[in-house]
């Protein structure tokens, strides 16, 4: 495998990629700015896109597409183009079962496809989130199917991604990445790929610790987002406003962190992995209480913001069956078009369980697929409000953080609103009701 060396140091090496979503895609980009790339995904309709220079990806404009594509970049469906690759770099989504169990499916395809072209001096990563052990335990045993085996006959490794769509100050070449392989040879090999593009290589122990570590960054920021979720929920009792705690203790020069509350978290990541940890830990005779615990909260603010909802109207004298109530923002964050694990899906479906007309708004995105239907988003906050008689946010866009309340009242049959980002302050002639903002907080 010392050949893999010289060829990534003269750029000679070809990069293949499985999966250009939100993860693969920014990677392969970057990478074929110096080398050749082939781009796999199983969705033709993406792959077309892509090679007429069209990006499905808001991180990923056009003109990078067209800068590259058929040059050094070559999306394709058919899976028989990576076998000219030396790396095969696996970047599938790792969901959760409908038990909110971890579901390897799409690695599980993916290593099954290499496994089918595999051959000696090949390396194989995988960046999707998972579970410590998987690489070990689930990846390899496929891909060795062939009758390769790794560590010698093939190079193996584990680099978490660390990809946060819609963030523009950080780039995947200005991301650290960690790696972790099967041994000294192959952490060394992966190592030495990802510092062709990236400027900063953290190399681990072995892969388990690579795992680990994406595992440790997510759980951290679920668990602090539920800490102060829980507190909100408590100073929304007290009537103490949680935004302005946070602010305050946010300057304390040293030992405090700010994170914020919310109506339930969403993406790729975050909501997923304390459910992959604590599967694991289970197999290891531990019950992860602390973890399952912060995952309970965050998953109970989406059923507070529907408490709220149902609070406010009956405050105009409503209840939720038939009330005409408007979901504003379907993105899980600010200003990108990602809905994956968005809290919208939850409330928009406990909504229409209680009867409410559920009309919907994000200038992000299109459309949203829930188990009480698909769900098209208006075309205006003006024709999402008029006649609502309740408008909950969730999402702070710049356009809604933008808005005069003052305004959206006036466009509303009645005016309660349920705010689950902090965009407002209260308005007189207003319901308005506060993610972590008590009574006394408010009009």
């Amino acid at each position: 495998m010392d050949k893999l060396l010289r060829k990534i140091a003269d750029y000679s090496a070809a990069i293949g990629v499985i999966g250009l979503g939100y993860v693969g895609l920014p990677l392969a980009i970057a990478f074929s700015k110096k080398f050749s790339v082939v781009g796999y995904d199983v969705n033709s309709k993406s792959i077309r896109h892509l090679q007429n220079g069209r990006s499905h990806i808001q991180d990923v404009p056009d003109h990078q597409i067209e800068a590259c594509v058929n040059r050094s970049f070559f999306p394709t469906d058919d899976p028989c183009d990576l076998k000219r690759s030396d790396f095969i770099i696996i970047c599938v989504p790792t969901p959760l079962t409908e038990e909110r169990l971890p579901d390897l499916k799409y690695i599980k395809s993916a290593c099954a496809t290499i496994s089918g072209i595999l051959r000696k001096s090949q390396f194989v990563i995988l960046e999707s989130t998972t579970y410590p052990g998987t690489t070990e335990e689930v990846v390899i045993p496929i891909l060795e199917e062939c009758g390769l085996k790794a560590g010698s006959d093939f190079g193996i490794a584990y680099s978490p991604e660390r990809i946060d769509p819609g963030n523009k100050q950080f780039s995947v070449d200005e991301i650290p990445k960690v790696v972790g392989g099967l041994n000294d040879k192959c952490t060394e090999i992966a190592g030495s790929l990802y510092g062709a593009i990236i400027k900063e290589i953290i190399p681990v122990r072995d892969m388990r610790t690579a795992e680990s570590v994406k595992m440790m960054e997510n759980i951290f920021r679920n668990v602090n987002i539920a800490l102060v979720n829980e507190m909100a929920l408590i100073f929304e009792r007290m009537g103490i406003n949680t935004w302005e705690v946070v602010d305050a203790a946010a300057t304390k020069p040293y030992g405090f962190m700010p994170f914020y509350p919310g109506p339930g978290i969403g993406g790729h990541c975050i909501p997923l992995d304390p459910f992959y940890m604590a599967y694991r830990a289970k197999k290891y005779g531990f019950i992860p209480r602390f973890i399952e615990t912060s995952g309970e909260i965050n998953e109970f603010m989406k059923m507070h913001v529907v408490n709220l909802i149902e609070k406010g109207l009956k405050r105009v004298g409503k209840r939720t069956y038939g009330a005409k109530v408007s979901v504003m923002g379907l993105a899980y964050k600010k200003n990108i078009n990602d809905p994956r694990e968005s809290p919208a899906i939850k409330v928009i479906e406990e909504l229409v369980r209680l009867g409410a007309q559920v009309r919907v708004y994000d200038p992000y995105v299109p459309s949203l697929q829930t188990r009480a239907g698909e769900f098209a988003s208006t075309m205006s906050i003006e024709e999402a409000l008029d006649g609502a008689e309740c408008a909950v946010f969730l999402t702070d866009h710049d356009v809604f953080r933008d808005a005069d309340i003052s305004v959206l009242k006036e466009l509303m049959a009645a005016p309660v609103i349920v705010d689950g980002k902090n965009l407002f302050e209260g308005e007189e002639g207003v319901i308005y009701l506060g993610i972590g903002k008590g009574d006394k907080c408010q009009y």
